[in-house]
């Protein structure tokens, strides 16, 4: 049972940052969501003016309530243009937390949080359990690039997979491939750690190998510590506060082996929840801890910017073609789609850039690259459809540009872009920066 007095202070402490609104509606000028549906309910005002109520509204209608909240894609669109500075995403991700409290988690999300993503080990072997049996339930489908992305097929499958390209697990994640690694630094005189994240580890382990291969050549020193799991996220966004600082405890545990540098992320959203949300959500009270996350969180950084800011990259701008290199063909360039919780959180975006340009790749801006790709997590799984026609607005920026490879700096990200260019039929490459770059060393035969 909810206890109804630490309820009664988090609502109250909830309402102390609503007064910061001032109920302009900058925000539905930039809501991918209301974009879609023109619903005020829809937009973040209109989500605050809820939330103004919580106490009572949450008596009256909490399931309501908790439908209200949960079709938002947490891209931080509105807090990153708002006058006023309200902290939009943390606000709503508090409600969420709140609302479960007092309604109590489902029992499929408490078997799907507290049983398998809390335990690290536990969900390594149900995830490779699943890659195993994943092309039961799908076609591979290959597009003259090569790129395979496989389609649901199989009516077993929950209703929500139903129309869906998907991004096949890799048949060896990360974590096998590099169990645990700790090296020394080098002639960059840096060490740094690196924390893998879900997407990475079992999808796109390649981004992982890159990264291994372009610190070594760097001379960084790397800690990859064994047994990483997940950072919370997906728990956090669905309220569970028991999953999100159970995993976050964990970690900190687990990185506090090694003194480093910086703390490394090739995730958007794995950096952002790192750096903002953990120190601000985290409601435990131990001091020693807390100073542990605030310090995690200050070292931590994105790739793209580590490698700006930190490491002097190869320049082969200017330098030779691809078909100097023995491409098959003259690429057509590269478009890039910021992230929101790289750019919109964190303010990286030109580093990504300096990234793809250094690899000697001709950058095309395409129009509103930082618009949501709509992904959002749980929000793809709940509201397809909305997901899938946000989404469908960013193909179309992708394919007008001509590119022949999209990148952008969150796996998440390019989950949801594979899918709709998969939709189209249409020879896009789908990557991450740090593979770009990695590419180019490779075929200078550098790494």
């Amino acid at each position: 049972m909810a206890d109804m007095k630490r309820l009664a202070a988090r609502v109250k402490e909830l309402e102390d940052q609503l007064v910061v609104c001032i109920r302009c509606g900058m925000c539905q000028s930039v809501c991918p969501l209301f974009d879609r549906t023109r619903r005020e309910a829809d937009v973040a005002r209109g989500k605050l003016a809820l939330l103004d109520g919580l106490g009572k509204s949450m008596f009256k209608d909490p399931d309501g309530v908790d439908q209200r909240l949960n079709r938002c894609l947490l891209c931080g669109s509105c807090a990153a243009n708002c006058p006023s500075g309200v902290n939009v995403v943390e606000i709503f991700i508090k409600a969420r937390a709140i609302l479960a409290e007092f309604k109590g988690l489902s029992p499929v999300k408490k078997l799907i949080f507290r049983k398998m993503l809390a335990d690290p080990s536990t969900f390594d072997r149900l995830t490779s359990l699943a890659g195993k049996f994943q092309g039961m339930f799908t076609r591979d489908e290959k597009n003259a690039q090569g790129t395979s992305c496989s389609r649901v097929v199989s009516s077993l499958l929950p209703p929500f997979m139903k129309d869906r390209h998907i991004v096949p697990m890799a048949d060896h994640p990360f974590h096998e491939l590099v169990p645990s690694l700790n090296t020394p630094a080098g002639n960059s005189g840096i060490r740094a750690a690196f924390f893998t994240g879900c997407i990475i580890d079992k999808v796109f382990p390649r981004i992982g190998r890159d990264i291994v291969d372009i610190f070594s050549y760097h001379g960084v020193g790397l800690f990859i510590p064994p047994g990483q799991g997940c950072c919370g996220i997906p728990a956090l966004a669905s309220g569970d506060m028991q999953t999100f600082e159970k995993l976050l405890e964990y970690h900190v545990t687990l990185f506090d082996q090694e003194n480093f540098d910086y703390l490394i992320t090739a995730c958007a959203t794995c950096t952002s929840t790192i750096k903002k949300l953990w120190p601000s959500i985290y409601e435990g009270k131990s001091m020693a801890l807390r100073e542990k996350i605030t310090n995690l969180s200050e070292k931590t950084l994105d790739i793209n910017k580590f490698l700006v800011d930190k490491v002097k990259l190869c320049d082969f701008q200017g330098e030779t073609t691809d078909k100097d290199l023995g491409a098959s063909s003259v690429a057509r360039g590269v478009t890039y789609h910021d992230p929101c919780h790289l750019k919109k959180s964190l303010g990286v975006a030109d580093e990504p850039r300096r990234v793809i340009k250094a690899a000697g790749k001709e950058l095309v801006e395409m129009e509103g690259s930082d618009k949501c790709c709509g992904m959002g997590g749980s929000f793809n799984l709940y509201h397809y459809g909305l997901s899938s026609g946000i989404g469908s607005l960013k193909q179309k920026s992708i394919a007008d540009t001509g590119c022949d490879t999209v990148a952008t700096g969150c796996p998440a990200c390019m989950v949801q872009i594979s899918d709709m260019l998969a939709k189209e039929g249409l020879d896009i490459k789908v990557g991450h920066p740090v593979e770009i770059y990695a590419g180019s060393l490779r075929k200078r035969k550098l790494i």
